[in-house]
């Protein structure tokens, strides 16, 4: 995968973007298709990671801030200087596995809460890459989980709305200063 979009993986005093969180609207959103791949995405790109990575986190949805653009960033080893973000324009999953997996989430927009989501094992996904070109990925494991997670929020889709445990979810939400009236289950 190659990418013009080139980031140091350091935190910075004051991310280029703000990060939206549970219960703002924007975040209910569906995302447009990006129809044109020019260097105003690619900054956009740059500044999602550079927010990611301030933030602590492994992927990023343009929805999260305040983007309504089918983007996504993802990069499951933060730590790992030569290890290149992945970067999704208008990702769309073509294959599940049929085996699933529990396993905890976390979310940029929902800090401090943790819970656990049932999800496809292993999954196939086409998308743009920065250059505009055509690329298809098959992955498992946590890439796999990530690019899910950051898909489901171009639909508008939190990962708190896939949690089965509803007592847990309540409790988590109300100690971290969430309503649990923001959720949106979905089936």
């Amino acid at each position: 995968m190659t990418t013009e979009v080139l980031v140091e993986k350091k935190k910075l005093e004051k991310p280029p973007l703000q990060i939206h969180n549970l219960g703002e609207r924007v975040l209910r959103q569906p995302a447009k298709r990006v129809s044109r791949v020019d260097n105003e995405i690619r900054q956009l790109a740059k500044e999602m990671l550079q927010t990611m990575y301030s933030a602590d986190g492994i992927g990023l949805a343009a929805p999260q801030v305040g983007v309504l653009k089918q983007l996504l960033v993802v990069d499951c080893q933060p730590d790992e200087a030569d290890n290149q973000p992945v970067i999704l324009l208008n990702p769309s999953i073509k294959k599940f596995s049929r085996e699933l997996c529990l396993f905890q989430e976390g979310c940029l927009s929902i800090p401090g809460v943790f819970l656990d989501v049932k999800r496809p094992e292993a999954i196939e996904v086409a998308y743009k890459d920065v250059n505009g070109c055509p690329q298809t990925l098959t992955t498992t494991g946590l890439l796999a989980r990530v690019i899910q997670h950051e898909l489901d929020h171009l639909n508008g889709i939190m990962f708190v709305d896939r949690v089965e445990n509803v007592l847990a979810l309540n409790q988590e939400l109300a100690k971290n200063g969430f309503s649990a009236q923001a959720v949106k289950p979905v089936s």
